[in-house]
């Protein structure tokens, strides 16, 4: 059955010429779109005019293609200034109520220590970073993530863990798809998932099994027989409803039966418990939310991901790991997968792009910050107060869950369920209701004695002294004390030996986690890991399709507001109105924005909306019979994250190929399409194209794909060269994602965090993403989650809030309009020195362009990499390389740089330039040269210098590296040492050379 399209509600008005100035508004002292935007008027006509154009107007009319032009303005209000923004979304999260939230689900308050808080999550040091894929001005950030792994691995009791993952249920479904693929017994397909795991997990690994044709069964692990041939199994530890199980005699029986055991674990619990690699579990998952990152009604939040060296390949998103330099001092970079997976394409077992590094980082630094000591000290406070409750309960007349437990309850209340949820509610307290007579209490770190008589009051109707709890005679005391904080008032925890973590298993021994316990160390610390990391506070980052502008304080600014970062993902919603009132806007403007019908905010990264609109189009072809359209069409030059996200949602691709001019070659999607007419499920196509040039057949393209019974997926990665100019919507996309994390402001974080919302047609909005715990999201005929939260990352929705509302109809259009002319000025002031490998109509590009270096590797031996590193010594982080044609760079300067600032850049590729002539000339060494020997270290210039080139020229090569010089900590590092040699938890603090106690 072929599948049909209807005409978009609102048809497209024809296209009138761009020709008109773009608006040069006068704003208030506090207006933020001529903040945003870099080049200042002049600049912009200067710029226009070296172009050899009249207007930005002319400009825009020379690139976009006539028959896409939106043709009128956005029906967006006009931009508001900063403080008036401010006021309005502070209105908007007044509407918020911050309860007490003692429901749990994996989610639990937590306090953010204030130099953590001040100096990572609110520091544009940090949370402008782009992702280590040049670990020579990223080792700050590196190192982080290693302390991560080793926070991970030393409490999970396994041997390799990942730098994060996007949440816990993320997380489980891809333990569920590496034991799938690692399965001994090729023909099974099913997965047992303990019916005590979170329900929202549970739900998303659902998700993730079906398009994979994998059965998931559910199930007590007490009666679990394993006469089902199953290839893995989850268990949560402790249970949902807080038990703590030993899950020991039921992973013996299931690696008879040849099954992987996945445990996802509280890691703070696994201070005091028995960690899953000790007893024979081969996965570990979970979140780290709980180590200082708040609640943010969900997210972001930082999962984890630990297994056995044996899966070191397997292992889902990416991972730090330990090399060295040219003089063989130790250095980090992403190992392994980070690479293979994107190469791998539509072979590859998970998405590269699903990491929250800037979370991984915080809570990374929790963990140093606190110590090992700390941490039991908190986790057993927390224990403490839970067994002080229980037994306040017990004597009440109360019945409670099976023991022992570590800080959740579960309350047998009968009918009295309704008098404790009123008086709950007169305390502002919210508990879990389990059932019609059960409740759920789970405690947290910031409960104080007063919320336990609270609790207390709330369940007996009157003021109650809780019994003391006490040690019973004999009873394990766990690990002692090991060095620096004293906690003489510790609880000792309560637990039999068997479930009790034993003395014989350290944790976090490493000094790192001993050295910083002062503020003072701690500020100097991340002050220093900082230093050695590139962000957009040192110098613009010109990567192509990463799209790395301003993240403006303003915007930034309310993320830490309590009234969003201290909600529960799953309080009541009349206590959520402001996040209500928050996404309401958001859709309501992403879909004028794009000209889509719906949008869904719950994808919380890119990679995941891609995911999630593949998922919708299969629903919508399987609700309409057409369960054999499994065909993805991607083109050759397609983001690595597309194949892999068809594959993951059960379609097989079929590539491409583009033409000459970087363009899809329409003949062979025509054939293709043609070939797989009766099964074409999809093509997935970015726009502007990967190649950085608007395609003047996009409509053409789109209407084939329909022709012939097809979805058209648009990849919107390069949707900041849309935004007020034309709408996918309009010209043919059913469904597109969207990259919050880019084009809307949200910054990337070092990696992460991200959001990706996905804008549908709507034909396809009834099968829009659903989640089990709440029933207002999602369309009638939901799929089900992909991510654990109902709303993904809703806490750093605010940013994006803040930018539409501040840039306002006429000041997007503007950003996008400067973003084109960024890159076609630099391209024009690159004219002659390097070549343009793809251009559009009229010789221009889009938003980025790539630049061909492939001439030099004959001309003078100088590869992409040489260029990249040298670049470094000019103060610039390298542009995206040798993507998405190897041997290029790809430049985006984006709109937020102005034109002193892409002049910088463009004089430092000129003087490279004539470097690379030198060595073509012969005036310079082929192997002992400025590329080969970059990027050039301090330790460079001091050091014994027997080089054929200046000291001076090799670190001081302008006159703006002489004022502020950006020093990358470490010389060039050898990737395939590293890989050879994985180690990927931290080294001694003596192998990075001399430290300050």
């Amino acid at each position: 059955m072929a599948s049909h399209t209807p005409k978009n509600e609102q048809p497209t008005p024809p296209a009138d010429p761009v020709t008109s100035p773009f608006p040069q508004t006068t704003f208030p002292e506090d207006a933020f779109a001529d903040r945003h935007i870099g080049p200042s008027p002049e600049d912009i006509q200067a710029m226009v005019a070296t172009l050899g154009y009249d207007s930005l107007g002319a400009l825009m009319d020379a690139i976009i293609p006539a028959g896409i032009r939106l043709g009128r303005s956005l029906a967006l209000a006009e931009g508001l200034g900063e403080q008036a923004a401010l006021k309005s979304l502070g209105a908007i999260a007044d509407q918020n109520q911050v309860w007490r939230s003692y429901l749990g689900l994996g989610y639990h308050n937590t306090i953010t220590p204030p130099v953590i808080q001040r100096n990572v999550l609110e520091n544009p040091g940090w949370y402008t970073q782009y992702t280590p894929y040049q670990p020579e001005i990223a080792q700050g950030r590196l190192e982080a993530l290693l302390n991560f792994q080793t926070l991970v691995t030393d409490l999970t009791g396994l041997e390799i863990a990942n730098a994060s993952l996007l949440d816990e249920g993320t997380a489980a479904a891809e333990a569920m798809t590496l034991s799938f693929n690692a399965r001994k017994q090729k023909g099974v397909k099913t997965f047992w998932v303990s019916a005590a795991c979170h329900p929202q997990t549970l739900e998303v690994v659902k998700t993730r099994a079906l398009p994979l044709g994998i059965e998931v069964i559910v199930g007590d692990h007490r009666e679990f027989d394993f006469q089902t041939p199953i290839f893995g199994t989850l268990l949560q530890y402790p249970a949902t409803d807080g038990a703590v199980y030993d899950y020991s005699e039921f992973v013996t029986q299931a690696h008879a039966a040849k099954a992987l055991v996945t445990v996802a674990a509280d890691l703070l619990s696994l201070t005091l418990l028995k960690p899953p690699g000790e007893f024979g579990a081969d996965i570990a998952v979970g979140s780290t939310q709980r180590f200082g990152v708040p609640l943010g009604y969900g997210g972001p939040h930082a999962a984890y991901f630990a297994t056995q060296n044996t899966f070191a390949r397997k292992l889902p998103g990416r991972l730090v790991g330990i090399s060295k330099d040219t003089y063989g001092k130790p250095a980090l970079r992403l190992a392994l997968q980070t690479r293979e997976q994107h190469i791998r394409r539509d072979a590859a077992t998970s998405n590269i792009c699903t990491a929250q590094v800037l979370l991984a980082v915080i809570a990374s630094m929790y963990a140093v910050y606190h110590g090992p000591e700390g941490l039991r000290h908190i986790a057993t406070r927390i224990h403490h107060h839970a067994l002080t409750l229980a037994a306040a309960l017990t004597e009440a007349g109360f019945s409670l869950g099976p023991d022992p437990i570590f800080d959740t309850l579960r309350v047998t209340v009968g009918d009295r369920q309704a008098a404790i949820l009123d008086r709950a509610a007169a305390h502002r307290i919210n508990l879990r209701v389990l059932d019609p007579e059960t409740l759920v209490v789970a405690l947290d770190e910031t409960v104080t004695e007063v919320d336990v008589q609270d609790l207390i009051t709330v369940f007996t109707g009157h003021p109650s002294t809780p019994p003391p709890v006490t040690r019973q005679q004999g009873q394990p005391q766990g690990i002692a004390p090991t060095k620096s904080l004293q906690y003489p008032n510790t609880p000792i925890p309560q637990y039999p030996t068997s479930l009790l973590r034993p003395p014989s298993s350290p944790y976090l021994t490493h000094p790192v986690f001993h050295r910083y316990h002062s503020e003072t160390e701690m500020l100097r610390y991340l002050h220093r890991l900082q230093a050695k990391d590139l962000s957009l506070t040192a110098a613009m980052i010109p990567l192509g399709s990463c799209t790395m502008k301003l993240n403006a304080t303003a915007e930034m600014v309310p993320i830490t507001w309590p009234e969003f970062g201290q909600i529960h993902p799953f309080a009541p919603l009349a206590q959520t109105q402001g996040y209500q009132r928050l996404f309401q806007d958001l859709e309501t403007w992403l879909a004028e924005i794009t000209g889509f019908a719906g949008i869904s905010l719950q994808p919380n990264a890119g990679a995941q909306g891609e995911y999630a609109g593949l998922l919708v189009i299969r629903e919508y072809h399987r609700q309409r019979g057409d369960h054999h359209r499994t065909i993805c069409l991607i083109p050759e030059s397609a983001h690595g994250t597309n194949p892999a996200s068809a594959v993951m949602a059960g379609m097989t691709v079929v590539a491409v190929k583009c033409d000459r001019d970087g363009n899809i070659d329409v003949a062979d999607l025509r054939t293709k399409a043609e070939k797989h007419a009766d099964t074409l499920a999809a093509l997935m196509v970015t726009y502007p194209s990967t190649h950085g040039v608007f395609e003047e057949g996009i409509r053409d393209i789109c209407d084939l794909i329909h022709t012939h019974g097809g979805q058209v997926y648009m990849d919107g990665a390069n949707m900041n060269a849309q935004v007020g100019l034309c709408r996918p919507a309009d010209f043919g996309a059913d469904v597109c994602h969207l990259n919050l994390h880019k084009t809307f402001c949200i910054p990337h974080g070092g990696g992460g965090p991200g959001v990706g919302p996905i804008g549908v047609q709507s034909h396809l909005q009834p099968f829009l993403p659903g989640h089990s715990l709440v029933a207002q999201v999602g369309g009638a005929q939901a799929i089900g989650s992909v991510t654990s939260a109902p709303w993904g990352s809703a806490s750093i929705l605010p940013i994006s809030w803040m930018y539409v509302a501040m840039m306002g109809a006429a000041g997007l259009k503007q950003a996008t309009a400067v973003a084109i002319l960024n890159a076609n000025y630099i391209a024009k002031r690159l004219e002659g020195h390097y070549d343009i490998l793809y251009t559009g109509k009229n010789g221009l590009v889009a938003h980025e362009c790539i630049l061909d270096l492939r001439p030099f590797k004959q001309s003078a031996q100088v590869g992409v990499e040489d260029v990249a590193k040298r670049l470094i010594d000019y103060g610039f982080h390298p542009p995206t390389m040798s993507w998405p044609v190897a041997g290029t760079i790809m430049v985006e300067p984006t709109e937020s740089e102005a034109k002193a600032e892409l002049d910088r850049f463009c004089e430092a590729m000129i003087a490279i330039r004539e470097e690379i002539r030198a060595i073509e000339a012969g005036r310079a060494d082929r192997d002992n040269n400025l590329l080969k020997r970059a990027p050039h270290t301090a330790e460079d210039l001091v050091s014994a210098w027997d080089r054929p080139y200046e000291r001076r020229q090799a670190v001081f090569p302008t006159a703006w590296t002489q004022n502020a010089k950006f020093w990358p900590a470490v010389n060039r590092i050898d990737q395939a040492y590293g890989d050879r040699n994985l180690q990927c938890a931290c080294l001694p603090m003596d192998a990075y050379g001399p430290v300050d106690s």
